[in-house]
C-alpha cells in the first residue's frame, strides 16, 4: 500500500469570500434544475484519501482488469485541486435517466433484438454537461475559477457526490440517492469559491438486502461495494479483445451495458425518478433495443455514426460487431438473413470476428456453415482455439 499524502491545506478566507453564501448556492441549484439536474450538493475540495486508497488496493489486486478511467491516475482523480488550482469546493449534480421502457423491442420479426443499458438509451450526459457549464459560467462571472466535469477521469464522481451528501454507496458500488435510487448520471463543478458545504450524511439504506449480489449474472460483486471488472458484463462489452468464453451465455441479449444490479435494487425500482419516453425532446433518439443484424450489416462509418456515442475502444467498430455476434449466438435465430450475415463473418478478414462467428454458429447448431466456409482449415490460432473449445 502506498503511503497517503498529508491533507492539502486550503487557502485562508478573504474579505471577498463573504459574498459567497447560501443564496449563491440556491442560485446555482436553480440554474442546474433548469437543465434537469434534480439533486445537488456541495463538497469540500480536499483530497479523497479513502477513495484513493481503495482505488490503489483494487488496482493492485487486478480488480480493474486494465480499465483506465479513474484508475489511470488516482492521485489526480481523487484530488479536485489537480483540476482547479486552489480549489475550495465542488458543486455536485445528479440528473435522472430512468426513462419508461416502451412496450416491446420494436425489432422486426426477422431481426435479433439486442438490449441497451438504460444510461445509453440516449445522451444523458449532454444535458448534464450543459447544466454544469451554466453553473460554472455563473461562478466565473463573479471572478471565481470553475471547471465542470461529467463522465471524466479527472474526478471520482461517486465519491465526491457521497461527500456532498447526495446518497450512500450500495452493495453494487453505485451511489443510491435517498428516496430515488441509482438511475442518475453524476457530474461536478470544481471551483476556488468557498461555497457553503452540504451538512448532511445519508444513512446506508441497503441493510441486509443482497439482491444485487445474488442477481449479478456473473457474480461480479465480490464484496460489499466491490466489483471485479474481470467478471462485469458492462466492462467486458467495452473491453477490446476476445470476449471471455465463460461469460458469453450470461451476456444473453445485451449489446451495451448491463443494468441487472440496478434492476433488482428495491430503492431504485420503487423510488426511481421517472420521465416518460414520450416526454423526451423529439430530436433525442431513445434506443432501448437495436437490431444486432443491422449492426452486423452496417459499414464502419454507419456503426460510428449510429452507435458511436457508446464507448468504443480506439473507435474500432469491430468490438460492437464482436458483441453483436455473441447476441446472435444466444438468440436461437436461424433466419436466412441471420445465417447470411453469419457466413459473411465466418469469412471475415478479422480473426477476432471470425472466431466469435464460429462460436455463434456452433451455438445455433449450424456447424454445417463451418464446412461451407472451410473454417476447420483456418490457420489463425484464435479460430482454432474456438473450434477446440467446449460449448
Amino acid at each position: 500500500m502506498r503511503p497517503s499524502e498529508p491533507a492539502r491545506e486550503l487557502p485562508e478566507t478573504s474579505v471577498d469570500e463573504l459574498l459567497v453564501d447560501e443564496l449563491l448556492v440556491d442560485e446555482l441549484r436553480a440554474i442546474a434544475s433548469s437543465h434537469g439536474i434534480t439533486r445537488t450538493g456541495v463538497a469540500s475540495a480536499e483530497v479523497m484519501h479513502r477513495a484513493r486508497a481503495e482505488i490503489l488496493r483494487r488496482r493492485d489486486a487486478g480488480l480493474h482488469d486494465g480499465m483506465k478511467f479513474t484508475y489511470k491516475n488516482p492521485e489526480r482523480s481523487t484530488d479536485p485541486g489537480r483540476a482547479v488550482r486552489d480549489a475550495r469546493s465542488v458543486f455536485v449534480g445528479a440528473r435522472p435517466y430512468l426513462l419508461d421502457e416502451p412496450d416491446g423491442s420494436g425489432i422486426d420479426s426477422d431481426g435479433v433484438a439486442a438490449r441497451v443499458a438504460r444510461y445509453a438509451w440516449t445522451d444523458h450526459y449532454g444535458p448534464l454537461r450543459e447544466g454544469l457549464w451554466a453553473v460554472a459560467r455563473r461562478l466565473r462571472a463573479d471572478g471565481w475559477k470553475a471547471v465542470a466535469y461529467a463522465d471524466d477521469n479527472s474526478i471520482v464522481d461517486r465519491e465526491i457526490a457521497h461527500r456532498a451528501g447526495l446518497g450512500w454507496f450500495g452493495k453494487n458500488a453505485n451511489l443510491l440517492l435517498e428516496g430515488a435510487g441509482s438511475f442518475f448520471v453524476l457530474g461536478s463543478v470544481v471551483t476556488d469559491a468557498p461555497l457553503p458545504l452540504t451538512d448532511r450524511t445519508v444513512t446506508d439504506g441497503c441493510g441486509t438486502c443482497r439482491r444485487c449480489i445474488d442477481g449479478c449474472p456473473t457474480g461480479a460483486i465480490v464484496d460489499t461495494g466491490v466489483i471485479d471488472a474481470r467478471k462485469c458484463l458492462a466492462w467486458l462489452l467495452q473491453k477490446p479483445g476476445v470476449f471471455p468464453r465463460e461469460f458469453r451465455r450470461a451476456l444473453g441479449d445485451r449489446i451495451y451495458g448491463c443494468d441487472e444490479c440496478q434492476d433488482v435494487c428495491p430503492p431504485t425500482v420503487r423510488l426511481g425518478v421517472k420521465r416518460a419516453v414520450g416526454e423526451a425532446p423529439p430530436t433525442v433518439l431513445v434506443e432501448p433495443w437495436i437490431d444486432a443484424l443491422d449492426l452486423l450489416a452496417a459499414d464502419d462509418a454507419t456503426v460510428l455514426t449510429r452507435w458511436g456515442r457508446w464507448y468504443l475502444s480506439d473507435r474500432e467498430p469491430r468490438w460492437h460487431r464482436r458483441n453483436a455476434l455473441i447476441v446472435l449466438g444466444n438468440s436461437a435465430t436461424t433466419s436466412a438473413r441471420a445465417m447470411a450475415l453469419l457466413g459473411d463473418y465466418l469469412a471475415h478478414d478479422d480473426p477476432v470476428l471470425r472466431s466469435h462467428a464460429v462460436w455463434a454458429a456452433r451455438m445455433l447448431g449450424r456447424d454445417d456453415l463451418l464446412d461451407v466456409f472451410g473454417t476447420h482449415s483456418d490457420p489463425d490460432p484464435l479460430v482454432q482455439a474456438e473450434l477446440r473449445a467446449a460449448l
